[in-house]
């Protein structure tokens, strides 16, 4: 198959949670020049990206105007992503140009429990979404 061997040896399941292969959900848009219809699949595409560490592929779907000049894939850390939980999305939609999704991750950094929980903005430009920011939180 096309897609990447380490995630075939690592895992079948995408790592975004929706219980479809990972060739089926998240891996095409990663490993090929399919984009992300909607605002949530790209952060899910996001989010499997940084379980696998695909670098160029964050790099990628991060809004030119906001994406750092070094990016932390916490390799030393050996952090392990498990589980993701969209909470919410606001617009986002394929005929959309902005969209919010609110989100919840969980990892394990070096054999802790961490959970993350982040309002992320997303914008379309040239037919394609990209990630902007996290939102502050009051």
């Amino acid at each position: 198959m096309w897609f990447n061997s380490v995630a075939k040896k690592k895992q079948l399941l995408c790592p975004c949670g929706s219980e479809l292969d990972y060739e089926l959900c998240c891996g095409p848009f990663i490993e090929t020049d399919q984009w992300p219809a909607t605002a949530e699949q790209l952060m899910r595409s996001r989010y499997s990206a940084y379980a696998l560490k695909q670098k160029d592929y964050l790099v990628a779907t991060w809004y030119s105007g906001t994406c750092p000049a070094e990016l932390d894939l916490y390799e030393n850390a050996h952090v392990k992503w498990v589980n993701l939980r969209v909470v919410n999305t606001e617009a986002g939609a394929e005929q959309d140009q902005m969209g919010i999704v609110e989100f919840t991750a969980i990892m394990k950094a070096n054999g802790r429990a961490e959970k993350m929980t982040e309002r992320s903005e997303f914008i379309k430009q040239d037919g394609r979404w990209y990630y902007v920011k996290a939102q502050e939180t009051p």
